[in-house]
């Protein structure tokens, strides 16, 4: 995926300021680079040259890709070093689509019944925020809409009341994976649509519906990003 001539993705030293939280400004440029492909999956990364073009020490970009790592994002390789992780296979695009089509739809009809009201309404407020990132046509807020995605979907596992379901659907970071795919456009507006399906079943309280509808999400999303294995 071509991103040399995406200005959001050229990232230096004068775009950082000096935050209080500087790790969390290197980890999102980071994150950046490797959402966008400006690192490419597979790619060595070096410490030293990413400090340089942040203008930071290697102590905060260490901490970045630690973080990242954890997410399955980076790898980390004894006596050679870091390395951005492989895109997923065909084979493990079906089978996490298996697994998320198992476990989801159950998470959102337990949701429905155990999830508080305060949970919904910050549901609610996630929904609104990606709507805004809809907007934004850009891939740093395509990036962004990734995370976004995967707060929603915890959330929901979360107001399940099952904490194994809740800990299988964390630990895959799956929205990451996915989005990092390849940009899709339509992915974000599309998602947005099936979201707000999901939030009135959990608001009617109707478990029935609220696993109908994240089945349905899950459906279209994997018809959305099948398209990278086409041949």
């Amino acid at each position: 995926m071509p991103v040399s001539d995406d200005k959001n993705f050229r990232t230096n030293a004068s775009s950082l300021r000096r935050p209080t939280r500087l790790g969390d400004e290197v980890y999102n440029a980071i994150y950046s680079q490797l959402m966008s492909h400006k690192i490419a999956p597979g790619g060595r990364i070096s410490v030293d040259s990413l400090a340089r073009e942040l203008g930071v020490s290697q102590t905060p970009v260490r901490e970045a890709l630690s973080r990242l790592e954890a997410q399955g994002l980076v790898v980390k390789t004894h006596l050679i070093g870091y390395s951005a992780a492989e895109q997923m296979d065909k084979q493990r695009f079906e089978q996490l689509y298996e697994l998320r089509l198992l476990v989801e739809p159950f998470a959102a009809a337990r949701a429905a019944v155990h999830m508080s009201d305060d949970s919904i309404k910050e549901l609610e407020s996630l929904a609104q925020s990606m709507k805004l990132l809809e907007r934004n046509n850009s891939r740093a807020a395509y990036g962004q809409f990734a995370q976004s995605d995967g707060e929603f979907h915890n959330l929901i596992a979360l107001g399940s009341g099952n904490e194994l379901v809740h800990a299988v659907l964390s630990n895959l970071h799956t929205h990451l994976h996915l989005f990092r795919l390849f940009y899709h456009s339509r992915a974000t507006a599309d998602a947005n649509n099936e979201h707000d399906q999901i939030i009135e079943a959990l608001r009617r309280r109707d478990p029935d519906a609220a696993a109908a509808a994240m089945s349905h999400h899950l459906e279209c999303s994997k018809a959305r990003f099948t398209s990278y294995f086409s041949d």
